[in-house]
């Protein structure tokens, strides 16, 4: 579904989009997950609530997803998922305010947020392999005076891990350590993955437990030798980076790790059209609603 459809929908359309997403045409019940339901369709109910024949409650396609208890429109909801998703370098939460004419500002943060929480579910189907870059990058703002590196606490590390013609995954680690380092690469990497980073020295002792590691030197001006580079980490920062600085301005520490998200699942989606993303970012919504008081 483009912008221009989701423009068009109304709330119940949104919602038979939304069944049809979740359940495929076999409703299930929020609560128990026993798929002999019943939907209600007495004048006295409100449209698209169904009601379990085993534990009996009442429910509707938004429990248990992102949606529920949410007093904004689920065809404002649409449109938001597919702003966010056609989005290259996103899209502020003042836009989304601006765009959907939602009640306050605070509520486009939040939905913003939920977004990204839904986005940050998606799981690698297993353990990256193969050629593997690693690549780190410094996020945050500048000390007038300081120069450009990172002083004190104004400044944190956001590692890249890129499968070659695959799927990515970004982790915001703080500050460059081999224990930070080591950890992505023990969560994220399989044993058997060639590894393309360039010559950090906290790289090493962690490099041994692959098969192979190949690096360029970044201080002789080296960035590529044939097919040994890092520039595929490097693009993903750099879209990263002008969506912090050009369209968001300034991210929290507390939650740069939901924008790396985010900019991850556009990138393990960008080879697909902006329709198919948002259809699958949709199929996300599903799982633990994200509260103000902890977004």
């Amino acid at each position: 579904m483009t912008f221009d459809e989701a423009c068009k929908l109304t709330n119940d359309q949104a919602r038979d989009y939304l069944e049809k997403l979740r359940w495929d045409g076999k409703p299930f019940c929020a609560h128990c997950a026993c798929l002999e339901v019943t939907k209600l369709n007495g004048k006295a109910t409100r449209p698209g609530v169904y009601k379990c024949k085993a534990c009996r409650k009442q429910f509707t396609v938004t429990v248990g997803t992102i949606f529920e208890d949410s007093h904004i429109e689920l065809r404002q909801w649409v449109k938001a998922f597919s702003l966010v998703c056609s989005s290259k370098k996103g899209i502020s939460a003042h836009q989304l305010y601006r765009m959907l004419g939602l009640g306050s500002y605070k509520s486009a943060w939040h939905m913003a947020h939920r977004i990204r929480w839904a986005m940050q579910n998606e799981p690698l189907k297993g353990l990256l392999t193969g050629v593997v870059e690693s690549d780190e990058t410094w996020i945050g703002g500048k000390i007038k005076g300081k120069g450009k590196g990172p002083i004190l606490d104004n400044k944190v590390a956001v590692q890249a891990l890129i499968q070659r013609r695959g799927p990515m995954a970004a982790r915001v680690i703080g500050r460059v350590t081999v224990k930070n380092l080591k950890n992505s690469f023990m969560e994220l990497v399989s044993n058997d993955a060639t590894l393309y980073t360039d010559e950090l020295q906290q790289y090493k002792p962690i490099a041994r437990r692959f098969k192979k590691h190949k690096t360029v030197n970044h201080s002789d001006g080296e960035y590529a030798r044939g097919n040994v580079h890092c520039n595929t980490a490097e693009s993903y920062f750099a879209l990263l980076k002008r969506g912090v600085h050009g369209t968001f301005h300034h991210v929290g520490k507390q939650h740069l790790q939901k924008y790396a998200d985010e900019f991850c699942f556009r990138w393990n989606h960008r080879e697909t059209t902006d329709a198919k993303r948002t259809e699958a970012a949709l199929r996300l919504a599903p799982g633990a609603r994200l509260m103000y008081r902890t977004a």
